[in-house]
């Protein structure tokens, strides 16, 4: 009996060696030929199947990246900015089919009155992002919350609410604006009280361009023609605000995986409202997008991507058989998404398709 028990363990842990050495295959091809230089994750249903760093954290001084390395999550923001928006909901505080304007009075655009909660989750507001035009010049002088709204995101409609989704900042912004006024914190505090500290996420938070955080990556910009590899332009990311302005370390970020999808930030049935797709709003979903199955991921999964310059970042959950599938990179130059696809294929025991070289 022992003889079979021992056998049996070197059958398993030979069948887990060799994916590992799969994965490391994944991840030493995007280092040495994608400029990926992270860290990155695979989980089943929270538990850590595969967890790496690879690469260079600091190019000026040369300092390679460890597991633990903090990341600007970018627009991975809104999803815990649309998290906090339906807790409020969970607890009366909020309606969402209801104007905005009913929680924000002082908002200065015609938006107020026909715009519900809802569309803003959707980016369905039809209010323009009058700041995308200027790339990041709205970025270079820092802006209070009501300042920046008045200045960029308080523009007349150019659509029908909820008639089409066009992606911007502007309604988590805004978002982020309702959050302090219906709570009366400021939205980092509420942040950390209803989500990161009930989750033990000890190392994220939000980012204010005055203040060191310990184990930040720098970010770099590549040069898609030349290739060359410079330091980001400086920026003021408190200005991202709930759209964009938090960092983590990839261990936290599954933390919040888990909390979500075991139904421990919401209860069951805001859950789902959360990550329901939109059919008439290319399924989106708040915060996230919902996918019913594409390319290699064949089957149901929410995947919500961020991006700030060279700060990049993926996050994919399937839905069936609850993986998770995070990674984090500091440069812009990597397609985050296709090498997600391939860390699933090692993970379904498959080896990683014709994208990389067999």
């Amino acid at each position: 009996m022992n003889k079979i028990l021992f056998s049996l363990f070197i059958v398993l842990s030979s069948l887990a060696y060799g994916q590992t050495n799969k994965y490391d295959e994944v991840l030493n091809y995007y280092n040495a030929k994608k400029n990926f230089n992270g860290v990155a994750l695979v989980a089943t249903n929270g538990k850590i199947d595969y967890l790496r760093a690879i690469g260079i954290s600091n190019r000026q001084t040369g300092t390679n990246f460890t597991i633990n390395a903090k990341f600007k999550i970018a627009s991975i923001t809104k999803a815990f900015t649309a998290v906090l928006i339906v807790q409020l909901y969970q607890e009366g505080k909020i309606d969402l089919k209801a104007p905005f304007g009913i929680y924000y009075p002082n908002y200065k655009g015609e938006a107020k009155t026909t715009v519900t909660i809802e569309n803003l989750l959707t980016y369905s507001s039809g209010i323009p992002n009058d700041a995308e035009s200027l790339e990041m010049k709205s970025y270079q002088l820092p802006l209070k919350i009501d300042d920046y709204i008045d200045t960029y995101c308080s523009g007349n409609l150019v659509d029908t609410p909820g008639t089409k989704s066009n992606y911007s900042n502007t309604e988590y912004i805004i978002l982020t604006k309702i959050i302090e006024i219906v709570t009366n914190k400021p939205f980092g505090t509420v942040l950390k009280e209803k989500i990161l500290q009930p989750l033990k996420m000890e190392n994220s938070g939000m980012l204010f361009s005055k203040d060191i955080v310990a184990g930040l990556s720098n970010a770099y910009t590549i040069d898609d023609s030349s290739q060359t590899i410079t330091n980001d332009a400086p920026y003021f990311i408190e200005n991202f605000y709930g759209a964009g302005s938090m960092y983590s370390t990839i261990e936290d970020l599954l933390k919040f995986d888990e909390g979500i999808f075991n139904n421990r930030l919401l209860n069951k049935s805001n859950t789902a409202l959360l990550l329901a797709p939109n059919k008439n709003l290319n399924d989106v979903a708040f915060g996230v997008w919902y996918a019913s199955g594409y390319g290699t991921f064949s089957k149901p999964f929410i995947y919500r991507t961020g991006g700030i310059l060279g700060a990049c970042s993926n996050w994919i959950h399937t839905i069936d058989d609850k993986k998770s599938i995070i990674v984090f990179n500091n440069t812009n130059g990597t397609n985050l998404y296709e090498m997600s696809e391939q860390l699933y294929l090692v993970n379904q025991g498959k080896a990683p398709d014709a994208i990389m070289p067999q």
